[in-house]
């Protein structure tokens, strides 16, 4: 039997929800709701990014398939695709936006300071390939296709 906390827990327990709750409370987004939260919403979106789900059905099969782990993830009780569609399209998407520039004020101000101080060489390396005219620059051949 798995004891620890699933690692999208972990993740999930460095949102600060009383500062998330107070702005959808801003901009009334639990308002006549009883079951799906905005809370809820959340960590279904999150989950959404985190694991490249490009449509509304794809994140919901991968929700299904972790429905006996989704209390446990934080998500809450299993996500319908009706629920999450309406609350995609009923509230404000303000709600998520500031607490967006929240998270990302608060990983600026924990990193402000020692940004450089890191010990050892520092490589960075770019994969970055350009592509060029082969009539100018006929040396830079590389795929035919």
């Amino acid at each position: 039997m798995h004891k620890d906390k699933y690692v999208f827990a972990q993740l999930a327990s460095f949102l600060d929800r009383n500062k998330f709750n107070y702005i959808a409370r801003k901009y009334d987004g639990d308002k006549y709701v009883k079951h799906f939260t905005c809370w809820n919403q959340l960590p279904a979106l999150v989950f959404g990014q985190l694991s490249n789900r490009e449509r509304l059905r794809d994140l919901i099969v991968a929700l299904d398939a972790h429905h006996s782990k989704s209390y446990h993830l934080g998500i809450g009780k299993n996500v319908l695709k009706s629920s999450l569609a309406r609350a995609n399209q009923d509230r404000d998407y303000y709600i998520f936006e500031d607490y967006a520039y929240y998270l990302v004020n608060q990983a600026r101000q924990k990193r402000v300071s020692n940004i450089f101080n890191l010990d050892g060489n520092v490589y960075a390396f770019d994969s970055t390939t350009i592509d060029l005219c082969l009539s100018v620059f006929w040396w830079a051949k590389f795929h035919k296709k």
